[in-house]
């Protein structure tokens, strides 16, 4: 398994941005140039992440002349597999998962059928429990997921403003 460049892209983006609104009294304000000159992510790349992040509801678009995109939920409340779902769709090693976009000419004859979901859940359930907080540690600090942690979703989390 291998994340797009898109999906490490937009991980620094997120760390980025959840860092410095963590330390701000109110939303703060990202447009595509100032998030390229803080990250060094090319400015084309960055706007495409963004578009990608607010239409899976991580970020949410302000329109105007002052405006700019604003981190959702706080950086402990977001978790990487949200990302990785929001620029890679589904989370599937293989074809023959559930959830997988991509069909299995095979599927019926073979021998591992349904066996791959026990893999798949794993990955996606490491994924799920860890969260942009954790991936602003420095490697010394960032914890090893464990079951007893509790995996963030969108579905289960409350927005910033909430």
């Amino acid at each position: 398994m291998r994340l797009s460049k898109l999906t490490d892209y937009a991980v620094v983006m997120m760390v980025h941005m959840g860092q410095v609104s963590e330390t701000a009294t109110a939303d703060v304000l990202f447009t595509a140039t100032r998030l390229s000159d803080d990250t060094g992510v090319p400015q084309p790349t960055v706007a495409k992440v963004l578009k990608s992040l607010a239409r899976a509801g991580l970020l949410r678009s302000v329109r105007g002349a002052q405006g700019g995109y604003v981190i959702e939920r706080m950086p402990e409340q977001i978790s990487i597999a949200e990302i990785v779902q929001a620029l890679d769709g589904p989370i599937a090693l293989t074809a023959c998962v559930d959830g997988a976009d991509d069909s299995c000419n095979v599927e019926s004859l073979c021998g591992m059928r349904g066996n791959w979901n026990r893999v798949n859940e794993a990955i996606r359930s490491a994924l799920c429990r860890v969260t942009l907080a954790d991936m602003a540690l420095t490697p010394m600090e960032f914890p090893v997921p464990d079951a007893s942690r509790p995996a963030y979703s969108h579905s289960t989390s409350t927005s910033r403003g909430a």
